[in-house]
């Protein structure tokens, strides 16, 4: 099974130290590698990125795009460094236009790489799990556990869905593997005002969000460090042997 070619073109990975993370996993694996492009935090910024990305060479129809990451846990069975090879992601917002109605939107993972990533992965002991995609940092852990228990969803994100809704209407293959890096059984940071319009994180209201609660920043730091960890190996041990000599 570890000997199965990953039939990647481009990976997307949220831009800083996740894409810094996949960059370094990928630095022993022979040629040829697929292209790693980093990508804005947040569902708007997100979308306005893959429109412009659109046109690339990289993003063409029937090519195989993976989406990389680190992720939040929505359940106490999902724990810090656990991996998690989305089977699909649903996305909930409200509708203006509906007296504020909830929608609720489902989309499923190419059946045929999410496979082959769950047998890559399987001495990684990789779970196969259900992504929520949200427009806003999740921090309370009573908030995640609601949503997890609401949606019947294990993970959450803020890429997930607005990735795979686009490429997939382009006629893109799309697989996801992320990493959980808090728990859902703590509080994380609010960091909602460190988050740009752009999807970057600025530095400063980033400091003061840790700065204002400590004990959650300590956990989310630890988390945040062995989620990276995890990531840079689980790229490894995905591309490691994709050269056709091996």
């Amino acid at each position: 099974m570890q000997n199965l070619k990953i039939p990647i073109d481009t990976i997307l990975v949220p831009q800083g130290a996740e894409y810094k993370s996949v960059c370094k996993g990928l630095n022993r694996v022979a040629e040829p590698k697929p292209n790693v492009l980093p990508i804005p935090m947040g569902t708007l910024p997100l979308k306005n990125y893959l429109e412009i990305l659109q046109q690339s060479v990289n993003l063409q129809p029937h090519s195989r795009v993976l989406l990389m990451g680190l992720c939040g846990s929505l359940s106490i069975q999902y724990n810090v460094g656990n991996i998690v090879v989305y089977k699909s992601c649903i996305y909930s917002g409200f509708k203006q236009d509906r007296g504020n109605s909830r929608s609720v939107s489902q989309l499923f993972c190419e059946p045929e790489l999410t496979a082959t990533l769950q047998n890559k992965l399987s001495t990684k002991k990789a779970f196969t799990g259900i992504g929520l995609t949200s427009d806003r940092f999740i921090y309370s852990a009573n908030e995640k556990l609601h949503l997890g228990q609401t949606y019947n969803t294990n993970v959450v994100d803020m890429e997930g869905f607005v990735a795979l809704e686009h490429l997939s209407q382009l006629g893109i293959a799309v697989g996801m593997v992320r990493v959980v890096s808090d728990d859902a059984r703590y509080d994380i940071p609010n960091l909602t005002n460190a988050l740009n319009s752009d999807g970057s994180l600025q530095p400063l209201p980033l400091f003061m969000g840790l700065l204002r609660e400590p004990i959650a920043a300590a956990r989310l730091i630890f988390g945040s460090l062995r989620g990276l960890q995890v990531l840079q190996k689980v790229t490894n041990t995905l591309f490691a042997g994709n050269s056709p000599t091996q």
